[in-house]
């Protein structure tokens, strides 16, 4: 089992890990092309709400509520009940999400052509009536990604987001960098992209159900008992995995009023912070959930209590001293990541992302800490209780967002947008928590606390070697003084890799660095 555990971790962690490079190499070219302009603040607000409905009906509350079920009809019934469910499912989500995109294109072509709008406005709807078909394809790629994990066929599921960023590194080399004089005429080419990408991704999950032997056909039988157990099980995961994107769509509406470029500089801001989250938090998430589905199936909470413990005490060796490095290098990594030559992404971009990317760094350690959470929950049906914490989240993080977008300077409000965030998202972690171990028993927090302290100091102490290893460069001479790419380079690496060392050394002279067998004693 263990050995099994951490070969899917590391496959999804590969793939995830690709996604997420690729993913950051298409945010360089799009800064390149756009910066923090107009033109991709309103793009980033219109992929919002694909990505809203992807989270109510695609991965994760599908992922949610489909695979404990599918799970015990397939060892229990066999693949022939497990592959009228997925006709079923899948048929169901199909007609719901045609009905969406159809309904949402029209309301939004009537939008257009009789209303009036600002110029923030009126530059968001176009770009959304032109993705929002791209609602469907990704929904039910969720849908197969999720039939694939519960099969425990992690690759081809862990590498089906590489394909969007290819399709969209592809658009931006070949279109964005020919045609179009202003961001705003270059952003269309990316809106339609996102279509074709949508496409390909489904495209790719044929060969995974082959392999499987899974052969879904249109079924409208939604009365069977397995399909309402699903329902019921997704409505509330729904809403729950929907609430995180409801705020981060409310975080993005907001940011677009405060100022035009907001939207922009924290998205260039939170793909730096999900780089290391999808690498590690969300592929361990991913694999522990049918782990913990048949812990939970064997009434076996010590182990649950165990695989927790274990993997929050392993992610946070790795998530606490990614989210101090981010801290103190949030400049020096911006300027290395996005700022190139004869773009569009100059100066100012780079100091309002920084600004964004230092409030949202120690957000790191909860939002990796939620990862982990939440798949108990689910492992156990129980799907209301993150979606009831998570309302009361809404409200806390919505009355911090107005709260700092009215009070903070203009140039600081996104940031306040970054820590409302993090906030909300803390206290949404320490009451899942606390409601956890009334469920599965004492989760150990006292020896799990002593640990990630000791771990804190060790981060600390990289940190403030780290920060100053740019200034010790400098005194030294040589390409690091320079002004240039490579100099950048060289200033970043060369402060994590002593950063790093220092950690490292630290971690083995406080002896935490092993793993802990078992942290719910």
């Amino acid at each position: 089992m263990k050995h099994r555990l951490f070969r899917s971790t590391a496959i999804v962690s590969f793939g995830t890990g690709l996604s997420r490079v690729l993913g950051l190499v298409r945010e360089i070219l799009m800064a390149h092309y756009f910066g923090t302009s107009l033109a991709k603040s309103a793009f980033d607000v219109a992929f919002s709400i694909p990505n809203l409905f992807r989270r109510l009906f695609g991965e994760g509350a599908l992922s949610a509520a489909l695979v404990p079920v599918l799970t015990k009809t397939s060892e229990g019934e066999g693949r022939e009940a497990a592959n009228r469910l997925v006709g079923q499912v899948m048929t169901l989500m199909g007609v719901i999400l045609l009905s969406v995109v159809a309904l949402g294109v029209l309301g939004i072509t009537l939008a257009l052509e009789y209303g009036t709008w600002s110029e923030r406005v009126g530059a968001v709807l176009p770009m959304l009536r032109t993705m929002l078909p791209y609602t469907f394809f990704i929904c039910m790629v969720a849908i197969c990604m999720a039939i694939l994990n519960s099969q425990h066929r992690f690759a081809l599921p862990a590498f089906t987001p590489v394909a969007l960023n290819v399709v969209w590194i592809l658009v931006l080399l070949v279109f964005c960098s020919r045609y179009g004089s202003t961001p705003a005429d270059r952003i269309q080419f990316v809106a339609w992209g996102i279509l074709v990408a949508g496409a390909v991704q489904l495209a790719i999950q044929v060969p995974g159900f082959v392999h499987l032997g899974i052969r879904p056909h249109l079924s409208f039988a939604w009365g069977d008992a397995k399909v309402r157990r699903v329902l019921l099980l997704m409505g509330p995961a729904a809403l729950g995995m929907g609430i995180h994107q409801v705020n981060f769509f409310l975080d993005r509406i907001l940011a677009l009023w405060a100022a035009s470029w907001a939207p922009a500089a924290l998205t260039f801001a939170e793909r730096l912070v999900y780089l290391p989250l999808g690498i590690f938090a969300t592929a361990l998430g991913t694999v522990l959930l049918p782990t913990f589905s048949r812990q939970a199936m064997h009434d076996d909470p010590s182990r649950m209590r165990a695989t927790f413990g274990t993997s929050v005490h392993n992610l946070m060796l790795v998530m606490v001293p990614a989210a101090l490095g981010l801290l103190v290098l949030a400049r020096p990594i911006v300027d290395l990541v996005y700022a190139w030559q004869g773009g569009e992404f100059g100066d100012r971009s780079g100091v309002l992302t920084a600004r964004a990317l230092a409030f949202y760094a120690p957000g790191l350690i909860v939002f990796s800490l939620y990862k982990l959470l939440v798949p108990v929950f689910y492992a156990l049906e129980d799907t209301r209780t993150p979606v009831r914490v998570g309302a009361v989240m809404v409200g806390l993080n919505l009355v911090l967002n107005v709260t700092f977008v009215l009070t903070w300077p203009l140039e600081f409000k996104h940031s306040g947008l970054a820590l409302a965030t993090v906030l909300a998202s803390a206290a949404n972690c320490v009451s899942l928590a606390l409601i956890l171990q009334r469920r599965i028993g004492p989760m150990g927090w006292r020896r799990l606390a002593m640990g990630m302290l000791r771990t804190l100091l060790a981060a600390l102490a990289m940190a403030w070697v780290a920060m100053r290893v740019p200034a010790w460069m400098q005194h030294l001479g040589g390409a690091a003084t320079g002004e240039g790419k490579l100099a950048q380079l060289i200033g970043v690496l060369g402060a994590i890799v002593v950063g790093m060392a220092v950690y490292g050394a630290l971690l083995a002279v406080l002896r935490i660095a092993r793993p802990a067998a078992d942290l719910s004693e």
